[in-house]
């Protein structure tokens, strides 16, 4: 399927129906796990221009307490992704490379383990930067009772007459038939 068809964000929700007057949240029921993972799912695919907002506004805030932090924590977790890519994508070179050079790779790793543990302090800042967001993201989605609104759009969006970023994301993680109920 071509991602680009149809996808698009959807408005951003008025801040009445997302935390406001005409918002009404209760507690899950943690003992029907279907239910409350509905529940969860339905509010991602309503107010994700709304998350997608506050999870940045949040990253946004996080960084300018500690900038220097939060940007090498950022550039620190995109190397070790990009590291993590490039050698299981090259695994028999890596092989070769530590039989044939066993003592530079136990000095590289123990200077990466050294470099990690050095940047553990700025690694935290750009952590709770990003698990802050989605912390808060959960606990709405959670405890955010659905509306007729939610209900009409989680349709439009699970019958495939308009797709949104949230909408795939969830369907990569297998929560597609879930969407639709």
């Amino acid at each position: 399927m071509e991602l680009s068809r149809n996808v698009a964000l959807p408005p951003i929700r008025p801040l009445a129906d997302f935390v406001g007057s005409e918002a009404r949240f209760a507690v899950p029921d943690y003992k029907d796990p279907v239910r409350w993972n509905n529940r969860i799912v339905n509010n991602l695919l309503y107010y994700q221009t709304n998350y997608i907002a506050v999870a940045a506004g949040i990253f946004i805030l996080a960084g300018l307490m500690n900038p220097l932090a939060m940007l090498v924590g950022t550039m620190l977790v995109t190397v070790v992704f990009a590291a993590f890519i490039t050698l299981t994508e090259n695994q028999r070179q890596l092989q070769r490379f530590k039989k044939d050079h066993p003592t530079v790779c136990v000095a590289g790793l123990l200077a990466a383990c050294y470099f990690i543990m050095r940047m553990f302090q700025l690694l935290l800042v750009f952590v709770f930067g990003i698990t802050l967001p989605l912390l808060v993201v959960l606990v709405h989605a959670s405890m955010r009772m659905r509306n007729l609104k939610n209900k009409l759009s989680n349709k439009v969006e699970s019958i495939g007459i308009k797709r949104t970023p949230m909408g795939i994301l969830l369907e990569a993680l297998g929560q597609e038939q879930e969407a639709g109920s």
